[in-house]
């Protein structure tokens, strides 16, 4: 028998996976299957080390559409790049596994999620880890796991493992978490406004849920493993030389460096301070070996700053920036800043600045889908921009990265959760989060200005949304949760963690945890403290935009929705979409539905209301007993066509002309004569009879006409074979 499977029960439903039998070659390979949903994942790193100064890793996440019976829709029906949804999954390994790689591996590695067969219920995305996890776990790659991921729904007030797609579209929460036997790593949200109790119960939940995989992969281990190969670190002068060099560093002022106001100049202050200490050590940069040791040296004098940092937080209380743990820092916004654009806010905290524009458009807009999911658009776009001169830096421009993709998708679960149906508001709406400043948490000040950008135009969210980046500092039993961190504290803290909500409850979060792992109690701080700063961030929107703008924008388009009698839809588009195309030319886009509803775009009030006039001209229906001012069309021997309006005539009998009686219609109207008339009734062919008005009661009603001939066959004589 080739290969061997190893399985476990998850969610109530059987997780396997197996190895031996597919991509033999590759340090570690392994199928996992949940459902029907099948992924190959392999792990394979380069013997030799790297000449960079950080772990070179890649996770890939490759989607397949012959996974679900598709041929790709692109231009040459094949795969191109990864999608957003790939690149969101990737990133959940990614934080998963890059954490517990040993201090000092600097190997290529490359973790590569192929998704074979999707079953359409049961999501990949949390596949992908538990398999890199196991094929890391069992490959000659050093690596410190396991590790195992979960999703967690709730539905009817209970929690869920790993709920199905359908069963997701009745979950208050989507949440996503990895963690180790002992400790949860990473988390990631996304809510209907649930309580801070809510999300830590199914955080708890999660990581009680994940035991049986990693017991599993752990028994994989050690049936299968193989030995790890050796690698070496590079001997590293920093660590010897730090108690030396941090004793220099404070007699020549160290604290006052760090406690300088302004990220620019805290950074030049620093760095002279840092030169000068160097100097000391190697007067010639240019001598034999220099550049090495001023290396060392430089990497011995970041790990005295992050010590002096992080002590002066736990110590004192007290920030780089001169804040305690608590305080955010000074917000100002600004409203419609661009007078062309639907709706526009800058939103300032502290270093960090984002300027939020909001563009509303018609389904034409939105994005079409093209993965292994089962939906085919999205109407609601938020793109996150991360420029190099937001950190005042010189960078190659290209596409997207795949951070900016995280980071989007972060602010656009935040803010989705508010957002009004698409039958109450049928636009597709788009936020782009421009990152002008960066000095932390520019993510979450992407979801204040695009709350705010919304409200500027006018479009009804059902709540304010803000978000906070929190900060995690221990020593020890000794620690200090930071409330709207620094760039310079995420780098130096144990924990980033990011949460966005309304006043109500948390909307999206989204945490990574450097340490062994922290205890419910400081989660449960750090939730709480989130609270407060959010709070205040509201506070602070409030002040400027309290609620949407009680009209739309005044350069913003209007959409207009007229429901029509699905059977006349044919008149609104005419034969060979002649019709629709002539309302277009009014100056609207235009779409119907096969229910009969009609939504018509224009940037132009007026023009949408053209055509609105239009579409109920040509798709009115007459009722008895309504009257109208007629304009003849046709006169007969037995009376006289009359139009009521665009596209509907009724007959005005002969007999219903006069008082006395009428020998030929021409002796009482002509083509082009205008008169008021009435419907009397409209039989069931839909033939409509006229009276005038001002005859009724005076001469006799004419006898309604019978049914048709030959009943159902339109009239005709019934056909003789």
């Amino acid at each position: 028998m080739i290969g061997k499977t190893y399985t476990t029960m998850l969610g109530g439903r059987e997780l396997s996976i197996e190895t031996g039998r597919l991509a033999k070659l590759v340090s570690g390979s392994v199928t996992v299957r949940y459902g029907d949903t099948m992924l190959l994942v392999t792990a394979q790193a380069r013997e030799e080390r790297s000449t960079l100064d950080f772990l070179p890793l890649t996770v890939e996440f490759e989607e397949r559409h012959y996974a679900v019976g598709k041929i790709p829709g692109s231009f040459h029906r094949r795969e191109g790049r990864p999608g957003e949804k790939a690149i969101l999954s990737a990133r959940i390994t990614d934080r998963q596994i890059r954490p517990l790689f040993p201090k000092g591996y600097r190997q290529e590695t490359q973790v590569i999620i192929t998704v074979i067969s999707a079953d359409q219920q049961h999501l990949p995305d949390v596949l992908g880890p538990i398999g890199a996890s196991a094929a890391l776990s069992i490959s000659d790659i050093p690596w410190e796991g396991p590790t195992a991921c979960v999703r967690v729904g709730q539905i009817d007030g209970d929690y869920v493992i790993n709920p199905t797609v359908d069963q997701l579209s009745r979950s208050t929460m989507d949440l996503v978490v990895a963690g180790t036997r002992d400790a949860v790593m990473m988390v990631e949200a996304g809510a209907h406004s649930v309580s801070e109790d809510a999300l830590v119960g199914a955080i708890e939940f999660a990581h009680e849920g994940m035991q049986g995989v990693i017991s599993l992969i752990e028994q994989m281990k050690a049936e299968l493993g193989r030995e790890k190969f050796n690698f070496l670190a590079e001997g590293d002068l920093s660590t010897d030389i730090v108690p030396e060099l941090a004793e220099k560093a404070r007699a020549a002022g160290l604290r006052d460096a760090l406690l300088t106001a302004g990220k620019k100049e805290r950074g030049v202050r620093t760095k002279a301070l840092r030169d000068g200490i160097i100097a000391g050590y190697e007067p010639d940069p240019d001598a034999e070996g220099a550049k090495e040791r001023i290396t060392a040296l430089k990497n011995a004098f970041y790990k005295v700053e992050k010590q002096e940092l992080r002590r002066l937080i736990i110590e004192d209380d007290l920030r780089a920036d001169g804040r305690n743990s608590r305080t955010v820092r000074p917000i100002w916004i600004e409203a419609r800043p661009l007078p062309r654009a639907h709706g526009s806010a800058i939103f300032t905290r502290g270093e960090t600045q984002v300027l939020g524009v909001a563009t509303l458009g018609t389904e034409r807009d939105e994005l079409l889908v093209d993965d292994l999911t089962t939906e085919d658009n999205d109407r609601f776009l938020l793109h996150y921009n991360f420029p190099p001169y937001s950190t005042g830096e010189v960078k190659r421009m290209g596409g997207q990265s795949r951070r900016e993709v995280g980071h989007g998708n972060l602010a656009k679960r935040a803010i989705r959760a508010v957002l009004p149906d698409f039958e109450s508001f049928p636009y597709v709406i788009r936020v782009v989060g421009e990152v002008l400043e960066s000095n932390g948490s520019s993510s979450m000040a992407t979801v204040c200005a695009g709350t705010l950008a919304l409200m500027d135009a006018g479009v009804p969210i059902r709540a304010p949304v803000a978000g906070v980046a929190m900060g995690l500092v221990m020593e020890g039993e000794r620690y200090r949760v930071l409330t709207d961190i620094l760039g310079s504290e995420d780098a130096l803290g144990d924990m980033d963690f990011k949460v966005c909500g309304t006043a109500e409850g948390v909307t999206a979060l989204q945490m990574d945890i450097k340490v062994g792992g922290i205890t419910p109690q400081i989660m449960r701080e750090a939730l709480s403290q989130a609270r407060e700063g959010r709070l205040h961030i509201l506070g602070k929107m409030a002040e400027v935009l309290a609620a949407p703008r009680p009209e739309l924008s005044p350069t913003a388009p209007r959409i207009v929705s007229v429901k029509i009698n699905p059977e006349l839809i044919g008149k609104v588009i005419g034969p060979g979409g002649k019709q629709i195309r002539e309302l277009e030319a009014m100056g609207a886009q235009i779409t119907v539905e096969e229910d009969g509803t009609v939504r018509i775009f224009s940037a132009q009030a007026a023009s949408a209301d053209a055509v609105r006039a239009k579409i109920e001209s040509l798709t009115r229906e007459a009722k008895a007993g309504e009257e109208f001012d007629g304009t003849v069309v046709k006169t007969t021997p037995f009376g006289a066509f009359v139009n009521l309006y665009p596209g509907q005539d009724g007959m005005l009998h002969i007999s219903q002309m006069s008082e006395q009686r009428v020998n030929a219609v021409e002796d009482v109207l002509n083509v082009g004569d205008k008169l008021r008339v009435k419907i009397a009734g409209i039989d069931d062919r839909g033939k409509i009879d006229l009276i005038r008005p001002e005859l009724e009661g005076k001469i006799a009603p004419r006898e309604p006409r019978g049914p048709r001939p030959g009943g159902d066959r339109g009239g005709r004589p019934p056909r003789r074979d």
